[in-house]
């Protein structure tokens, strides 16, 4: 700068120092705020409570236990102020001496962090505001933050914040949770040791983990130790003692309670965490009060329901697979399918060993195999029910046990759903003026598809040739009978029926098979569909919410689903009444003969290829409920015709617990469909019309003058216009329930399985 005029050259010393001041005050906007400050120490979340008020579950943002910095051991907070910031209550965010040290070693080549413990708790809070990188951006705002904390926070109150929110591994979060993983102790109960070996964790959590680490970790632990002394919250005297002692770690995963209702919680995380991003909350820390449908009391029998019949359904499945880890006397060629899906197998044969040779040693593995059929052959199962008139969810089990199987097979898994699907088919017939009285007749089906493709739809005894009422076709669920119905109806219009009655997220084929449910789907899907049946006709979206309050009881958010036709009521009436002699006289009667369920109800049982999957649907005026069993490979099946088909798989689970809600009066026995003809305006009026034709011009004589003058006086009444035959109803003189046996052109009830075999055979 010797150009420069001798009295401007000081001024041009203050130019850098002024841009860097400029780009500082740039950056404050770009930095948490105090208000998210408070929010991030106040840790609170939202909890989640059923409809009938009980605690379902909390959404908290790790696995973490807030603990007060009085309930910490002293010497935790010795090890940390005297390994992490030895000024800590001396600086105000930033350790001046501390960063200009770091800087000279990083500049020699020994690079060293000068971060204090503010600086720490800035970065954890906020890696997203704050950034990772190594920038000169990224600690200008690490330090504006820390300077902000400070200015917030007691040193205490840091303090508490920093230790609750650092993470140990393994899904642990805070002192109180490493104390328990650790040493099976609260963060209050640790020792100088134990303090110390924590709070060495910190330099680096994998590096220095006294699980998998132990040398690395006891030698950090005996430089904490030695800092402690350093610094004087330690006697030196000690010091040798403890270092020559060992780690004595007495680990244990910490794992969280699963709740009530655990899938369904987790499926309403994701739909929560959408809506708070979209109206500016935040779920861990905002206190939110979530009201959502589910009944705790149907939760709880649907959960027992499902246990039992799982428990039954694996003993089954256990000895058709030969017991434990017997997958492999039962079915070879599948079992060592099996094995080369592994990785232990893909390991092998990396390591050149041949195909054969793998297989060979991972068979002789007795451990291994083991825990390979026992996942392979685990029966799985689930169940949702819902309430048709509000779509309001009232119970959701996605699998046998969440900590085994967290996978939801209510919302996530899509399984071919077999017979069930039948009665959009119906559905569709009856729409465009079908009546359940119409026939087909019970013969050999070819149907061309995919150019010189055949499908050719079987059932489990021959045809006959004989005519079959669609109201017998449904309730004994005849795939030839079916099959002609799609070809009348066609597969467009019943994929688009399916559609508007609830099956709205899976891809349906539309292919002639898809009559006999080839297409993948949910069970959430198919019993929102059902709940449309069930509910006249009208769609009603699923729901899982009813309302949304802040932690001081306010109203955020309201949540009702909005009726949509999907079915005339006309079309409704019918598919109910025809389902309805499914439970009565069809391949789902186990309903009224085994759980002695005598409310009116209608459903439908569903089986597919080589019993792979077994479902059934059933439905009341208040509850739909609805079940599927399976495996979560569907090449594994429970190898018996009999236990395979949905009428003795998943019916049980339903019939168990609509037996226990009718018992508990959480639904009401005396509800019924009301499945009366309506009838049309052009039959209204042709009534009308026919009555006063007949009342205008009847021949009947009229009485005599004089018996019009004797006969007694009377008001007159007023003569309402004849209804149809049609409108006297069930409802006005409901019969018993009948067991009636099927007609003679088809077998026997009792001989004939629930659903085929061959439920969605396919071009065989």
């Amino acid at each position: 700068m010797v150009w420069l005029r001798p009295h401007l050259r000081p001024r041009s010393l203050l130019v850098l120092p002024a841009l860097f001041l400029l780009y500082v005050l740039v950056l404050i906007p770009f930095t948490p705020g105090i208000r998210d400050l408070r929010r991030a120490k106040v840790d609170q979340p939202a909890q989640i409570y059923s409809a009938d008020g009980k605690l379902l579950a909390e959404f908290r943002p790790t696995h973490r236990e807030w603990v007060s910095l009085k309930e910490v051991s002293p010497q935790v907070i010795d090890a940390l102020i005297s390994t992490e910031d030895r000024r800590f209550y001396e600086h105000h965010g930033i350790d001046w001496r501390r960063t200009a040290s770091a800087a000279l070693h990083t500049f020699s080549g020994d690079r060293q962090g000068g971060s204090t413990l503010t600086q720490q708790l800035a970065r954890n809070l906020y890696p997203e505001d704050i950034g990772r990188s190594q920038t000169l951006t990224r600690k200008l705002k690490e330090a504006i933050t820390a300077f902000k904390i400070e200015a917030v926070y007691s040193k205490s109150e840091i303090l508490e914040t920093y230790l609750n929110t650092v993470p140990f591994l393994y899904n642990a979060y805070g002192i109180e949770m490493a104390a328990r993983t650790y040493f099976d102790k609260s963060a209050g109960q640790l020792d100088v040791l134990e303090s110390a070996t924590l709070i060495g964790m910190l330099k680096g959590n994998s590096y220095y983990n006294p699980v998998i680490n132990p040398e690395r970790a006891l030698a950090r632990r005996n430089i904490v130790l030695g800092q402690m002394v350093r610094f004087g919250h330690l006697p030196q005297a000690k010091l040798d003692g403890l270092q020559k002692r060992p780690l004595r770690i007495d680990f244990e995963r910490q794992t969280e309670e699963p709740g009530r209702a655990p899938h369904f919680a987790q499926q309403l995380r994701k739909w929560l965490i959408t809506w708070a991003d979209d109206n500016d909350f935040n779920i861990y820390s905002d206190g939110l009060v979530v009201r959502t449908t589910i009944d705790s009391r149907l939760q709880t029998m649907a959960t027992q329901a499902l246990a039992l019949q799982g428990n039954q359904l694996q003993g089954i499945a256990n000895a058709a697979w030969g017991g434990r880890g017997g997958c492999v006397n039962a079915d070879a060629d599948l079992a060592h399918a099996f094995i080369r899906e592994t990785s232990d197998y893909r390991s092998l044969r990396n390591s050149n060993l041949s195909d054969a040779d793998a297989i060979k040693k991972l068979s002789a593995d007795r451990t291994f195999m083991q825990a390979l059929c026992e996942n392979k052959t685990r029966v799985q199962a689930a169940f949702v029910a819902l309430d048709p008139r509000s779509g309001q969810i009232k119970a959701w089990v996605g699998s046998r046990d969440f900590t085994q199987d967290p996978f939801d097979h209510v919302q996530q898994a899509r399984r071919q759903p077999g017979s069930t699907f039948k009665p959009f088919v119906y559905g569709a017939a009856f729409e465009r003026g079908a009546q359940p009285t119409d026939t087909f007749i019970d013969q050999a089906v070819e149907i061309p598809i995919r150019g010189e493709e055949i499908w050719r739809p079987t059932d489990d005894y021959a045809p006959t040739g004989r005519p079959v009422s669609l109201r017998d076709a449904l309730a004994f669920s005849k795939n030839r009978i079916t099959a002609q119905l799609m070809q009348s109806v066609g597969p467009a219009r019943v994929a688009r029926l399916a559609r508007n009655m609830g099956v709205r997220e899976s891809h349906l084929d539309e292919v002639p098979s898809l009559a006999l449910g080839t297409s993948p789907v949910t069970l959430k899907e198919m019993v929102s569909a059902y709940g449309t049946i069930a509910n006249d006709g009208n769609h009603m979206e699923p729901l899982l919410v009813t309302r949304i309050e802040n932690k001081d009881g306010d109203v955020l958010a309201q949540f009702e689903s909005t009726p949509e036709r999907a079915l005339s009521v006309s079309a409704t009436h019918k598919l109910v009444d025809v389902m309805r002699d499914v439970i009565n006289r069809g391949t789902g009667t186990a309903i009224r003969t085994r759980f002695g369920i005598r409310a009116d109800v209608a459903g439908k049982t569903g089986t597919t290829q080589d019993n792979a999957d077994g479902w059934f649907i059933l439905m009341q005026p208040q509850l739909v409920a609805g079940a599927w069993v399976g495996f979560n490979d569907s090449r594994v099946t429970l190898r018996s015709d009999f236990w395979g088909q949905g009428a003795h798989s998943a019916l049980p689970i339903v019939g168990d617990f609509t037996q226990r809600a009718l018992r508990s009066h959480l639904i009401d026995t005396r509800e019924r469909f009301d499945t009366r003809e309506t009838p049309s305006p052009w039959q209204t009026m042709v009534t009308r019309v026919k009555t006063w034709f007949a009342e205008t011009f009847s021949k009947a004589p009229k009485p005599s003058a004089a018996k019009q003058t004797a006969a007694p006086k009377r008001a007159p009444v007023k003569r309402a216009p004849a209804e149809p035959a049609a409108e006297v109803t069930e409802e006005e003189t409901p019969p018993p329930p009948t067991f009636t046996t099927m007609p003679p052109i088809l077998p026997s009830a009792s001989s004939a399985p629930a659903v085929s075999a061959s439920d969605s055979s396919v071009a065989q």
